[in-house]
């Protein structure tokens, strides 16, 4: 699938295709994001037979313990008593002749739907079998999403779902979660067993309250509170994060040096453009309009050459909390050092 192409709305696509008894006779499912993968392939699946037919008519592989020969033999054989077969082989990475399947590819048959779920990594796209699946079926390329692009992702998630979730409760459940989609599935419906019947807005009070993170003491907020150079806050945050059992000092750099290049950024913008539309700042932060105060207010804090200087100051401190020159120095004291500094 083209880069560019909106995963969500192919996954969707598909999922309503195979609901309407429209199928391809060969689906590449693969990319960094399981999440839109797997979910097809479990469609696939429900709608592709009924419970009557499945007994003799479906084969699911897992790529460990299976061959090409193997897969594309059973591919080959005619439905019994069904319109269709279907095969799915799991885990597809794991197999080491996997290639060999672009020969069945090549002319795959019309009454078998062959499913191949690719878990976390995808297939070569310069080889035959990426290639003939492509011509002759379905391929569903699902990237993993960047930081800055998750808490999009959950309010486009949430309001798919008939629901609101605020702006701050967004960016507190991403930041708990990461890029993992799944797990952001998993936590709303958790959350959503937890709210009173008829909730359609999710606050950052449900978040802290359901899913157990602190809102006042998360990288968000540590993120915030130095944008308005709250130094005592600031600090209050850093240590309290940085005592947390699963406290890494490479995340919490992440994170900070992802909000200071948006910072840098947009510094940028501001000299080009003194006052540029909503829309392009939009684009240079890739953050909800509801944050755009709080860079406004950074950039006044953190003029270009402090702010470069914060930069270089981030990597020193990435090489120490990997264990590079950092001393006897623990993970909380590295954070306070680094906020000190950057206030400073």
């Amino acid at each position: 699938m083209a880069k560019g192409v909106d995963i969500a709305a192919a996954a969707r696509q598909i999922i309503a295709d195979a609901q309407n008894g429209v199928f391809a006779p060969v689906y590449l499912l693969m990319g960094e994001e399981p999440y839109y993968p797997e979910m097809v392939c479990e469609a696939l699946i429900r709608h592709a037979l009924s419970d009557e037919e499945r007994d003799f008519n479906q084969t699911v592989f897992y790529g460990l313990d299976v061959d090409a020969g193997t897969v594309a033999s059973e591919a080959r054989s005619y439905p019994m008593m069904a319109e269709r077969r279907l095969v799915v082989v799991k885990e597809a990475q794991s197999m080491k002749t996997l290639e060999d399947l672009a020969v069945y590819c090549e002319e795959p048959m019309d009454s078998t739907v062959l499913v191949i779920l690719m878990h976390g990594a995808s297939a070569d796209k310069r080889r035959a079998f990426y290639k003939n699946v492509s011509k002759n079926g379905v391929v569903l390329d699902s990237p993993a999403l960047r930081d800055y692009e998750i808490d999009r992702w959950i309010s486009t998630y949430y309001r798919d779902r008939g629901l609101q979730i605020a702006p701050d409760a967004a960016v507190l459940l991403g930041e708990y979660t990461g890029t993992d989609l799944s797990r952001i599935v998993v936590e709303t419906d958790k959350l959503l067993k937890n709210l009173p019947e008829g909730t359609t807005s999710v606050t950052a009070a449900h978040i802290e309250k359901n899913v157990g993170i602190s809102r006042q003491y998360n990288i968000f907020e540590l993120t915030r509170a130095l944008s308005l150079r709250e130094k005592a806050k600031a600090l209050k945050i850093a240590t309290y994060i940085g005592q947390a059992p699963k406290f890494a000092m490479p995340m919490a750099i992440s994170a900070l040096y992802t909000h200071f290049y948006r910072i840098l950024k947009y510094e940028a913008l501001l000299m080009r453009t003194p006052n540029p539309p909503s829309d392009q700042k939009a684009k240079i932060l890739a953050v909800n309009p509801y944050f755009f105060r709080e860079y406004d207010a950074a950039v006044g804090n953190y003029p270009i050459r402090k702010t470069m200087q914060i930069m270089a100051l981030l990597e020193e401190y990435d090489f120490k909390g990997k264990g590079g020159d950092a001393g006897e120095a623990t993970p909380e004291q590295l954070l306070t050092e680094l906020v000190v500094k950057i206030l400073n």
